[in-house]
């Protein structure tokens, strides 16, 4: 039995809850057979100790009366003993002749109390036969020698049970009561083993189907779903599952994507790095071969050096401050700050570069104080990103717009311009890393990561970047913020 309770789980469940409710029945039906025993001994003693009451024996009155008045006639009283008479004294019992007065006159057995006159309610009284009187009274009145007399049965009280209906059940009954005893037991066996087979089968059914959703979950199928018809609880676990499954499928999709794009960022920018790095190395040999001759050529390829590796530089840096960004160390310092005064701070840092783009800038800021959660450094990057993008792409007199809206719950910066504009087909990935506007990839313009740093820094400041267009206004970059 130890040895069974220590592998209990190891068993299945359905095994286990079924052993469960045959050790119940089991002391169930210990617990009945000893009560039966039990029973069946007092019974014993009972019948031992005491007198019965013999199974055939009249406990009314008139019975015995046909009986006196055959024996009318003889010796004394003109009474003797029968069979029933004799049933009556074997079982304790006798039987007094009363006059009218209600006096004893004479008794048929051995009479056991002291009792020679009865009063009416007395007499009556007994006849209720209550359960804590002595003995069991029955009267009937009758005839004899000319005068009314009544005859009165004795019989001790605690060997006749009144019951209703009594002696129908009793004639019902075709077989002893422990056949009827065990039948029962039996049934209750029977119905207790299908009621238990039955609940395990209802649990093991949507625990079959969690089994075999976390066994595709550990394969890799991340895909799995349940759909579990049963009691609240399994309903509960199973919409737990379908909730994690759905998580570990987008975090491993994320992972996927996260993957995928680091690879496609090596390969990037090891294509954008080989182009400028290819061009210095070509003017570089060209000057260390003495190949070009005369000076102002020699002075033309060391500008074409020159810019290259500003190229690369501006390439390596843009991408180490992609990558800060997203490391998990980066520190930003985001709190509710006055943010009107800080835009026009910005475009005024700007306002050489542009104008010498020959642009028109309009800048709409509200007069009044707004608010708005930022961090100071990040939103900078951010709207100079977006200026030195559309300043790179778009030809001279082209209109730029900086303007600031309040809204309820944040604070929107629309960064728009009325040049070239992005083709349609870039949309969906202009913000990845290495995605220009001039859907061709050539050596020229930007480094392709200026919008990927834009949309890290306004993510990570809680808020979003998007693109679109309106009315003459090719271009438009919102910019959305908490207050």
């Amino acid at each position: 039995m130890k040895r069974l309770w220590k592998t209990r789980e190891k068993r299945p469940l359905h095994t286990s809850l079924t052993l469960d409710f045959l050790l119940f029945n089991f002391f169930l039906l210990l617990l009945v057979l000893v009560v039966y025993i039990i029973v069946s001994l007092d019974v014993v003693d009972f019948r031992i100790s005491d007198h019965i009451v013999d199974p055939d024996l009249n406990v009314e009155a008139h019975v015995y009366v046909a009986e006196l008045e055959k024996a009318r006639g003889q010796e004394g009283t003109g009474v003797t003993s029968n069979i029933e008479t004799q049933r009556l004294e074997d079982s304790g019992g006798w039987l007094e002749i009363l006059n009218a007065d209600r006096s004893v006159v004479s008794s048929v057995g051995s009479k056991k109390d002291a009792i020679n006159q009865y009063t009416e309610s007395e007499l009556f009284a007994k006849l209720e036969n209550r359960s804590d009187q002595p003995y069991y009274y029955s009267i009937s009145p009758f005839v004899a020698e000319g005068e009314a007399k009544y005859l009165l049965l004795k019989l001790p009280r605690d060997l006749v049970s009144i019951r209703m209906n009594d002696n129908q059940l009793i004639t019902n009954l075709k077989h002893p009561l422990p056949f009827y005893i065990l039948v029962g037991i039996g049934l209750l066996l029977v119905l207790t083993i299908v009621y238990s087979y039955w609940v395990a089968k209802r649990i093991k059914k949507p625990l079959r189907v969690l089994s075999l959703g976390l066994t595709q979950m550990i394969r890799g199928n991340y895909s799995t779903r349940m759909s579990i018809s049963a009691e609240k609880e399994f309903v509960q676990i199973g919409e737990t599952f379908n909730f994690m499954a759905d998580v570990i499928e987008k975090t491993s999709a994320e992972k996927r994507y996260a993957e995928e794009s680091k690879q496609r960022l090596i390969v990037d920018l090891s294509h954008d790095l080989k182009t400028p790095i290819t061009s210095i190395q070509g003017y570089a040999q060209a000057l260390v071969e003495g190949r070009v001759g005369d000076a102002e050529r020699q002075q033309r390829y060391l500008g074409y050096i020159h810019n290259k590796s500003v190229q690369v530089a501006r390439m390596i840096q843009n991408m180490l401050e992609l990558l800060k960004v997203d490391s998990p160390d980066f520190h930003m310092s985001i709190k509710q700050r006055e943010i009107g005064e800080f835009v026009r701070e910005i475009m005024a840092d700007t306002y050489g570069e542009i104008e010498q783009n020959q642009f028109v800038l309009h800048v709409l800021v509200p007069d009044e104080e707004i608010y708005a959660r930022y961090d100071p450094e990040l939103l900078s990057r951010v709207i100079q990103n977006l200026i030195t993008n559309a300043l790179a792409y778009n030809p001279r007199g082209t209109a730029l717009r900086v303007e600031l809206i309040p809204q309820e719950t944040h604070v929107s910066i629309e960064v728009a311009d009325t040049g070239v504009g992005i083709p349609q087909n870039l949309w969906a990935t202009i913000f990845d890393p290495f995605v220009r506007g001039d859907a061709a990839r050539s050596g020229t313009g930007g480094t392709g990561l200026g919008l990927a740093i834009a949309k890290r820094n306004t993510e990570k400041m809680g808020g979003h970047l998007t693109l679109s267009q309106r009315g003459r206004e090719t271009t438009i970059f919102t910019i959305v913020i908490p207050k």
